[in-house]
């Protein structure tokens, strides 16, 4: 019998190449274990990536800056905030963002997705990933795609974090079979910022990326096999300590995370 192939996102494989031990908590464990609360910016980047959804859903003539109160409003998420007060706070900053992002954009543009799934599939996994935005735009030899990816963290991604992105790399191989043209080009858009942090790939530095998902996958498979015989799921899902456990939703079932103090939930709001 062929072996089975491994079926996984960005997210899953980040999740394993973060920490073993928390990919395990999410994947593997059932039931799995309780999470701690909501994050406050997860909060706003959900509220902000739907929001820029659903502006792209509108009519062209109706893309306006002036729409995007009401969309945000919508489809704001109010979970992890300390109090009303911050929440609103987070809330005016946000709209700002979109406000001055929207500026920017041609309403009449339609890309060639909003959260669009692409998938692909080769001898070791089948990939899959929805990617926020997939950008149709001339290349020098035709039409090509761009993948886009907004972000709203405090941090300014830079072009080596567009570049070493795996997820935007996976999107990219993904998208170049779904839409049978070249794509190329990833794409940070900081709403905070203002800026564009882009990498050009080609298509030896895509298939680096695909072979390095693919050895994940098969340390996970064979992690998970050995757990299904018996095995100390503890020796086959090691914990990798670090400054993201403080982060970590899984912190309070793993002893190497409650030795790592503990962030609010809205500690990476400012």
């Amino acid at each position: 019998m062929p072996e089975r192939l491994f079926v996984c996102t960005p997210s899953k494989l980040g999740t394993y190449a973060d920490c073993p031990r928390r990919y395990r908590y999410a994947y593997v464990d059932r039931p799995s274990p309780p999470k701690g609360p909501p994050w406050a910016h997860n909060s706003v980047g959900a509220s902000v990536h739907t929001a820029l959804r659903n502006w792209y859903a509108l009519p062209s003539d109706r893309r306006a800056v002036a729409e995007l109160p009401m969309l945000l409003k919508a489809t704001w998420v109010g979970e992890g905030f300390r109090d009303t007060e911050q929440e609103r706070a987070a809330y005016r900053r946000a709209l700002g963002w979109v406000e001055s992002y929207v500026t920017g954009l041609d309403p009449s543009d339609e890309p060639l997705g909003i959260e669009r799934v692409v998938a692909t599939k080769t001898s070791v996994l089948a990939f899959n990933g929805r990617a926020d935005r997939i950008d149709a735009r001339p290349g020098p030899s035709g039409p090509e795609a761009v993948i886009v990816d907004y972000k709203t963290g405090r941090f300014e991604p830079t072009a080596d974090d567009a570049r070493g992105s795996q997820a935007l790399a996976l999107y990219a191989y993904a998208a170049q079979r779904t839409f049978r043209r070249p794509c190329h080009r990833v794409e940070l858009h900081h709403l905070p910022s203002g800026t564009v942090a882009a990498h050009e790939h080609t298509e030896e530095s895509l298939s680096r990326q695909m072979s390095r998902a693919e050895d994940t996958a098969r340390d996970i498979m064979t992690a998970e096999k050995a757990v299904a015989a018996g095995a100390d799921p503890d020796a086959e899902f090691p914990v990798r300590p670090g400054t993201l456990c403080s982060w970590c939703d899984f912190r309070r079932n793993c002893p190497a995370g409650t030795d790592r103090p503990a962030k609010e939930p809205w500690a990476a709001m400012g």
